[in-house]
């Protein structure tokens, strides 16, 4: 039986969704993680990159369900 696109993937304790073809049709495509990632800094939203499964490039994207975002390294000389 064939996977409906979206739907979670389990592999490796991660779950990944898949990107469906319409959408990746839509957005635009980054030949590499570094123009991706300066293109999410230069945006005015907040956005993260990431490698589509289906092209294999990179898009852009607002959503955060479920991504854990890093926190900065402390200071230094603060105690924790």
């Amino acid at each position: 039986m064939a996977r409906r696109a979206g739907k979670p993937r389990k592999g490796r304790g991660l779950i990944a969704m898949r990107t469906r073809l319409s959408v990746c049709a839509r957005k635009r495509r980054f030949g590499s993680e570094r123009e991706a990632l300066t293109a999410a800094i230069e945006a005015p939203l907040d956005l993260r990159y990431y490698r589509c499964d289906r092209c294999r490039a990179f898009h852009l994207t607002s959503r955060r369900k479920g991504k854990r975002l890093l926190r900065p390294p402390p200071a230094e000389g603060l105690a924790p």
